[in-house]
């Protein structure tokens, strides 16, 4: 069942997440530097980039764990560090490394987490052990990753909270577990209407469960828009030239360019038909257009490819 909270916030469409020009140093490193986003109800919100973009010290931020130095954050119209009860409450929060209590059971977590919220649903969670395959009587610390990943996926949602953050929750893990967790993020927004915001660098995940989808790099939200949008508005164009070129082209709405010679290909933003006058203009034609996938647009609009690096 959908809470009052949700259908409230629903119904007046106001924001989950707001977030305006918030800046965090960290001594001379600037982890996030004036970013803003909203984050509306109802949605799968991706934030995507390479580890050490400012992902997670984003969340953080959500979460009430930093304060931020300039700017501010609201969720559910609230400030998370002046009112943790009144946030935490209604979040479900995931890490890459959950920190569970090594020496519990399975169903002696899930009983102790239970204790904290009212609202938790047992027949849930047991719903979801069972379609998770993970057995009630095993102790937490003898459990594979992908196996904790499963039990502290059914701790986050088992309180059906209004908000479920995922930070990288699939990293490292086998694409089976993945498959649970992208299905049970799935599930929750289409079977009852909450939010989930998540971080990833794994941009298939991203591209097949989201809503809208914000590009972050360097402690910059560089680009965000919902996501059929972004694959509404940007293609590839397969360009051949009248005569070899030795480098790439400029041209308005191509974003990023591959190729040498006669034949290039770019990622553009815009109008095929603008992109087909511009190419004229230089001894130039269109030859195809090609949808362009979410890590083409990411490469485009971020300048680089996702690398695996330090944590951010």
């Amino acid at each position: 069942m959908i809470s009052e909270n949700v259908n409230a916030e629903r119904e007046n469409n106001a924001p989950v997440v707001e977030i305006h020009d918030l800046t965090r140093r960290f001594g001379p490193k600037t982890a996030l530097d004036g970013v803003s986003l909203t984050v509306p109800p109802g949605v799968v919100y991706g934030l995507v980039g390479e580890n050490g973009a400012g992902k997670t010290t984003l969340i953080k931020h959500i979460l009430g764990l930093l304060k931020a130095q300039q700017g501010t954050v609201r969720v559910f119209g609230r400030d998370p560090v002046e009112d943790p009860v009144g946030v935490l409450s209604r979040i479900g929060y995931l890490a890459e490394e959950t920190s569970l209590p090594g020496w519990m059971t399975v169903h002696e977590l899930m009983r102790y987490t239970q204790a904290f919220y009212p609202t938790w649903d047992e027949a849930f969670a047991e719903q979801l052990r069972s379609e998770f395959s993970v057995d009630a009587r095993a102790i937490v610390k003898n459990l594979s990753k992908g196996q904790r990943a499963r039990v502290g996926l059914i701790a986050a949602l088992s309180y059906r909270p209004d908000l479920l953050l995922l930070d990288e929750p699939s990293s490292g893990l086998d694409p089976i577990v993945r498959r649970d967790i992208l299905g049970a993020i799935i599930r929750t927004i289409a079977d009852e209407g909450r939010t989930v915001l998540f971080s990833s660098h794994l941009l298939s995940e991203v591209e097949r469960v989201s809503d809208y989808v914000a590009m972050v790099r360097g402690g910059k939200i560089v680009f965000a828009d919902a996501l059929d949008t972004i694959k509404e508005t940007h293609f590839k164009a397969s360009v051949q030239f009248g005569s070899a070129r030795k480098t790439a082209p400029e041209m308005p709405g191509a974003l990023h360019w591959e190729g040498f010679g006669r034949e290039w290909t770019a990622v553009c933003h815009g109008r095929p038909a603008d992109i087909e006058a511009a190419a004229a203009l230089q001894d130039a034609r269109v030859v195809a257009h090609t949808p362009a996938s979410l890590d083409d647009i990411f490469v485009a609009r971020v300048g680089a490819k996702i690398a695996v690096g330090p944590e951010d």
